[in-house]
């Protein structure tokens, strides 16, 4: 019960908050390590969100793990997903068929390096190095779809410009809940890199 009202009982990243307002954080990411996949919607019957799938059966979440140590992984929060080449006016969570969206799993903390990872039996996985990171962030709850993370962005951007903070990267979304987590209850967060 405590999932679909929004309780999150998986491991999530370490971060130290620098600097907090009424409008955004800025935090400090530690380094960790990610498995990501890339790809085309239409490819995946025009599901934005087709890499969940892919990411899951790599850690071994939807049955037995599809890696080459057949290792389960734990499933941690937040899923990352961020679109390819975005154009900086107009931010969209994923983009539409034809361009290439790219969603990640952060790894338990344990895998300090990626070649302590587990190796991805499916080639379109990758297993990469997450260095640290300074990031201002928004949260929020409901459905994350486009409207709503444009209109998040767009705000964090005027935000971190007015307080005198360079964005130095496109944004990402993260999502903390499995998609039967009630929308009121749900975590979601607006991410954009920054000097």
């Amino acid at each position: 019960m405590g999932m679909v009202l929004g309780k999150i009982t998986v491991a999530t990243p370490k971060f130290e908050v620098l600097h907090s307002t009424d409008d955004y954080e800025i935090r400090q990411y530690s380094p960790s390590v990610a498995a990501e996949v890339t790809y085309d919607p239409s490819e995946l019957k025009g599901n934005k969100d087709g890499g969940f799938t892919i990411l899951a059966n790599y850690i071994g979440a939807m049955g037995n793990p599809r890696n080459t140590k057949t290792e389960k992984i734990d499933m941690t929060a937040p899923v990352i997903t961020k679109a390819e080449k975005i154009d900086m006016t107009a931010p969209v969570v994923t983009k539409e068929s034809g361009e290439r969206v790219t969603m990640q799993f952060i790894l338990p903390e344990k895998y300090t390096k990626a070649e302590e990872a587990p190796k991805p039996v499916d080639e379109r996985v990758v297993i990469k190095e997450e260095g640290e990171r300074k990031c201002g962030v928004v949260g929020f709850s409901g459905v994350a779809n486009e409207a709503v993370v444009k209109e998040k962005v767009d705000k964090l951007k005027k935000d971190l410009e007015r307080d005198g903070y360079k964005v130095a990267g496109e944004f990402v979304l993260a999502r903390y809940n499995p998609p039967w987590t009630l929308p009121p209850f749900r975590t979601n967060e607006v991410m954009i890199p920054v000097e």
